[in-house]
């Protein structure tokens, strides 16, 4: 039986969150699973293949916590499934909210670093449009590497030089870019290489007309 990076994502899992995501698109043949909708499928999906006796919580809502726990892996969920979505690079839009106050580097990396110490494992479902088809991407997404914010040299970008720029280096390789936008108050992670991630599962779904 295949087991994944993590140890937590079985072949079973996999098959089961699969076909899930096919029942998805019999009610919604257009719209990727998102948000809770997603949840809701991971959530079915561990309770359909693991024990009775294992420990499937989820985490609560709009609560600054992992969305999912499962035995003992805080489990946070994120989805890309926009008409823009690359095939080889990741974008995370929200990976945390910040403070307003103060708003400077220091406070902001350490409100993420603080995010990211509440889970360990982040699971991503993606969508890239090739109508008629939408070809899926299930993957993990390594957590230290984002905890390499600490290490960022951030500067002011936009136009009213308030938002915060930075790329993460791993040695002299650019591993992400994170962006904080002073408008909505939200981090975000650009150019993540899907080949920096551990690829769970790839598919194929033909979008009904």
């Amino acid at each position: 039986m295949r087991v994944t990076p993590s140890g937590i994502f079985t072949e079973g899992f996999l098959i089961a969150i699969k076909a899930m995501v096919g029942v998805h698109h019999s009610i919604y043949p257009t719209v990727p699973p998102q948000g809770i909708y997603f949840e809701a499928l991971v959530e079915r999906a561990f309770k359909r293949t693991k024990t009775p006796f294992t420990v499937i919580e989820a985490g609560g809502r709009n609560q600054p916590r992992h969305d999912l726990l499962v035995e003992d892996h805080r489990i946070s969920l994120k989805t890309e499934t926009g008409a823009v979505t690359r095939q080889e690079r990741i974008t995370i839009t929200k990976l945390c909210t910040t403070e307003r106050e103060p708003w400077d580097a220091p406070t902001l990396i350490g409100r993420v670093l603080e995010h990211l110490a509440r889970y360990d494992i982040i699971l991503m479902l993606r969508a890239i449009w090739d109508e008629p088809l939408i070809h899926y991407q299930l993957l993990e997404i390594p957590v230290d590497n984002l905890k390499l914010i600490e290490k960022a040299v951030f500067a002011p970008v936009g136009r009213r030089q308030r938002s915060l720029g930075a790329d993460i280096f791993q040695g002299d390789d650019v591993l992400i870019h994170v962006h904080f936008d002073a408008s909505d108050r939200k981090c975000s992670v650009r150019n993540l290489r899907v080949a920096d991630c551990a690829m769970l599962e790839e598919w194929d779904i033909q979008i009904a007309e």
